[in-house]
């Protein structure tokens, strides 16, 4: 049976620690004892840790050997902002399957409550992708941004960088990763009624790539876990 896998708050030398609500869990729900050993990612790499100390909002470890090196597939999805219930499980799932970076986006037909509370939301977000990160044993959680406009979000970089669109009738998503075949990637997608023409004419103008998953209609959640595995799969 696999370790499990944790993601330290602190590194230093060979020592490393978990703090607050993160060593908590470990230490009262999870009932940790001194001499227990874990994988504990450092944003290095990820080394055998041994617990030398526990305290209620502190646990410490002594590092060990290097058990594998840190490496995640460079994608990044930028989110139109939906229900705050629905948006969490995405963050969760895409956080599972390997993105690299979420941007929460504000989009015209964003409703109007959650853009003005989204802010608020970010560091939960942040929480949910580090439960995750360790649950997947991934080596580092996916960066998640403070939400930003769409004049923003036009110009995140990415060597390919696609927007999916509900009104796109002939360009799939696999189509222009075949043709690009691109390392670093960017994906867009938009609010719940999808994006207005003017968007997607900004998008097009600063050089994005309208794509289509198919001819069924998906909630956001679900296009978003469907292109990141699709995409990660023709990287694979």
């Amino acid at each position: 049976m696999s370790r499990r896998r944790w993601i330290a708050d602190e590194v230093s030398g060979n020592r490393a620690a978990l703090t607050g609500e993160h060593a908590e869990h470990l230490s009262r729900v999870l009932r940790a004892r001194v001499g227990q050993e874990f994988e504990i990612a450092t944003g290095e790499n990820v080394r055998l840790g041994c617990i030398t100390r526990i305290a209620p909002d502190r646990i410490e470890f002594e590092l060990g050997d290097e058990i594998t090196a840190t490496g995640t597939s460079n994608v990044t999805l930028a989110l139109s902002i939906f229900k705050f219930d629905r948006m969490e499980w995405a963050i969760e799932k895409c956080t599972e399957l390997g993105a690299t970076r979420i941007v929460p986006v504000i989009a015209s037909r964003t409703e109007t409550h959650l853009a003005a509370v989204a802010s608020k939301r970010v560091e939960r977000w942040q929480r949910i992708a580090l439960q995750a990160s360790e649950q997947s044993r991934r080596s580092s959680p996916p960066q998640i941004d403070q939400p930003v406009k769409l004049t923003a979000a036009v110009a995140l970089p990415g060597a390919a960088r696609i927007v999916l669109a509900e009104s796109e009738q002939q360009t799939k998503l696999k189509d222009v990763l075949h043709a690009y075949s691109p390392r670093e990637i960017a994906l867009a997608f938009g609010p719940e009624g999808g994006w207005t023409e003017s968007e997607l004419e900004l998008f097009r103008d600063a050089g994005w790539i309208s794509a289509s998953l198919g001819t069924t209609i998906l909630r956001v959640e679900t296009a978003a876990i469907a292109a990141l595995a699709v995409t990660l799969s023709e990287l694979a």
